[in-house]
């Protein structure tokens, strides 16, 4: 592969880890974006370095074309599409930041717009919505940043539930022990469900009763349903309830 198309290679590639890493690609003017490019250039370097040799590899295009990259379909007039669809694959292959043409094509949905601007030289135009692009780069940086932030909150809470547990002896296996172990009483109207375990085959729901002594059980084992009520107990209770929490 030559130089040039190991280049566009790269970026390609670089495009691809990076949205599938932050669900967005950073502008190429970053450091983030750069790093990651190297990277891929040095990755590909040594694959084609080790590969057989293959007579005149493909040029890899600056820009793919909308039908090749699957852009949002336009809307318009049947004529305005047809046309906008040839200005717009013409438009984002003189456009040379990857993030910049994703971005164009997938906010520019309406064909009027490209018709329009049909005559503003691609620099122009660049420079006209680049602060609209900035806007959109931040607030794509910033919901990321949430994204990630919450996923750490939910790991961390998750993480804390099962050292709770751990530290309480808690399991769904020891639960179900406890229930089989209680007399069984007639049945009571349910009120609020305390917990659902589900274990071996066994499939159970256990509720609190009007009756304040009582608790009430469905159970599923394969295809038998039974219900029957068990004596109320307040260590079982409070089990229950922490088994709940799961997050």
């Amino acid at each position: 592969m030559d130089l040039h198309a190991l280049r566009e290679a790269a970026i390609e590639a670089t495009s691809r880890a990076l949205h599938d890493k932050l669900g967005f690609v950073p502008s190429d003017e970053t450091d983030e974006w750069e790093d990651e490019y190297r990277r891929q250039f040095q990755l590909l370097k040594r694959r084609f370095a080790t590969a057989a040799p293959a007579p005149a590899p493909p040029r890899m295009p600056a820009a793919p074309s909308g039908a090749e990259r699957e852009w949002p379909e336009l809307s318009g007039t049947p004529e305005q599409k047809r046309w906008a669809s040839t200005i717009r694959e013409d438009r984002l292959r003189e456009i040379p930041g990857e993030a910049f043409r994703v971005w164009m094509a997938r906010t520019w949905t309406r064909a009027k717009v490209w018709v329009d601007t049909r005559d503003v030289p691609s620099a122009v135009l660049v420079q006209r919505l680049r602060p609209q692009f900035d806007e959109y780069r931040k607030e794509a940086a910033d919901a990321a940043k949430a994204r990630a932030a919450e996923a750490q909150q939910k790991a961390a809470a998750a993480a804390a539930y099962q050292q709770r547990l751990k530290d309480s002896g808690i399991t769904p296996e020891g639960l179900i022990e406890l229930v089989d172990a209680c007399d069984r009483f007639d049945l009571a109207p349910l009120t609020v469900k305390l917990a659902e375990i589900a274990v071996e085959g066994r499939h159970l729901r256990i509720f609190e009763t009007s009756d304040p002594n009582l608790l009430l059980v469905k159970e599923k084992k394969g295809p038998l349903h039974e219900d029957y009520a068990i004596e109320r107990d307040e260590g079982l209770v409070g089990d229950l309830k922490l088994y709940a929490q799961m997050p």
